[in-house]
């Protein structure tokens, strides 16, 4: 890196050395020039034992957790290979942070002695940072500043390159449902309701060629003298749709150019994966889609914590696009009955309210988003049958699902 390579003491020495050559004419002393060459002789000397004597092998990084989120704490480790042919002190090391991640990547590198008599030298750093802003921030690269046994010259220069830190959104632990219409109840839900129940409650059909004889109801059998199989109940596995608005009308242009820079919409992704979450652990077949019905992210089943990790990961990168309608949403539910429907949008209207309003009939549980909007489309949505929340960057919604149903003054809740 482009810096004056001597150290305030290598600087002076310099200066002494050259004044020593001048006075040495002048006063007629020539040990003066004897004691110039030396000075100039040891900051040479120092400064090639920095520069042509020593050597980085690079750095390897590693984070804990290796995917961050929002909020959250990370621990940045890296490993220095290094070489050296004549001792050097002590010196000081700094990682570069993005916007969006903060801490304080700064030390003291260690001493290294001489590598002709200990060999190579491994350093290891680590620091803690924060988690502010979504998206993959490059983490370096590593500055570091030694100095020679002297202390005359210095070197600054950057270790390794940079490391992409991917930072997800943060997702809420949002309560299990407890209120909700047998209806809208999950996989989960439904099965633990049949624990228990025996085969007795089974309903009986009439056996027909190709059924199993392990099916055969003999009971039932018995008392009807026939053959009875039990009756085979196709369990169904209730589905959840999650609607996410990402049409910039509904943003501000941040949204569409980087993740982590909008605050409304960083609210609405992190409701949307929160929300997934909840519901995949309830049970729920989950589908995230736009409001073209087009889809954000692979389906989730039910009880899948692997694809939720991943739709987590994914959604680190997710910004606003050009295009979309709300108002045609409708239209993707019309011959569908499904459980909870979550829409997330930005801000709405009256006529956006009104659009919205078939989707109610098709829904066990619908919940609107929405960062803001007039009194009259509130009130619109809510009479109508949306369960509505004003989605506010600093709203806690972790008790989301049992202040639904009503308005909490302070928490943007509208009954």
């Amino acid at each position: 890196m482009t810096r004056w390579p001597l150290t305030p003491r290598g600087t002076g020495a310099v200066l002494v050395g050259l004044a020593s050559f001048v006075c040495a004419q002048i006063f007629s002393v020539p040990a003066l020039v004897f004691f110039g060459v030396l000075l100039l002789a040891a900051v040479g000397v120092s400064f090639a034992s920095l520069w042509l004597g020593h050597r980085d092998d690079g750095v390897r990084r590693s984070f804990a957790p290796a995917v961050a989120s929002v909020g959250g704490d990370v621990d940045v480790r890296a490993h220095v290979e290094a070489r050296t042919v004549l001792p050097t002190a002590v010196g000081t090391w700094q990682d570069r942070l993005p916007r969006g991640v903060d801490g304080e990547p700064s030390g003291v590198y260690p001493a290294l002695r001489s590598g002709l008599v200990s060999g190579g030298h491994s350093v290891d750093i680590s620091y803690r940072v924060q988690a502010r802003r979504r998206g993959v921030r490059p983490i370096g690269p590593l500055v570091v500043e030694t100095t020679d046994a002297f202390g005359l010259s210095r070197r600054r220069q950057q270790l390794g390159g940079t490391v992409p830190l991917t930072i997800a959104p943060a997702v809420l632990p949002l309560e299990a449902f407890e209120e909700l219409p047998g209806a809208a109840g999950g996989t989960m839900q439904s099965v633990t309701d049949k624990l228990g129940q025996g085969a007795d409650n089974l309903i009986p059909r009439v056996y027909a060629p190709g059924d199993s004889m392990r099916r055969i109801h003999w009971r039932a059998s018995a008392h009807r003298g026939e053959l009875m199989v039990r009756q085979e109940e196709r369990e169904s596995n209730p589905e959840a749709v999650i609607v996410f608005d990402r049409s910039v009308t509904r943003w501000s242009g941040d949204a569409l150019r980087s993740p982590g820079e909008d605050a409304g919409f960083e609210a609405a992704v992190s409701i949307v994966v929160s929300a997934a979450h909840r519901f995949v652990q309830e049970g729920y077949s989950v589908t995230i889609v736009d409001v073209d019905g087009s889809e954000i992210a692979e389906p989730l089943e039910g009880g899948d914590t692997t694809a939720l990790e991943a739709l987590t990961t994914g959604f680190a990168t997710l910004t606003a696009r050009r295009d979309g309608n709300l108002r045609t949403l409708s239209t993707l539910f019309a011959g569908t009955t499904l459980g909870p429907v979550v829409v997330a949008t930005g801000e709405i209207d009256a006529e956006d309210a009104a659009a919205l309003l078939p989707i109610v009939t098709h829904s066990s549980l619908p919940v609107l988003f929405a960062l803001g909007g007039s009194a009259e489309a509130m009130r619109i949505a809510r009479d109508g049958g949306w369960r509505v929340h004003r989605l506010e960057p600093e709203d806690e919604i972790d008790t989301l699902w049992s202040g639904m149903a009503g308005y909490t003054e302070g928490r943007g809740h509208v009954d």
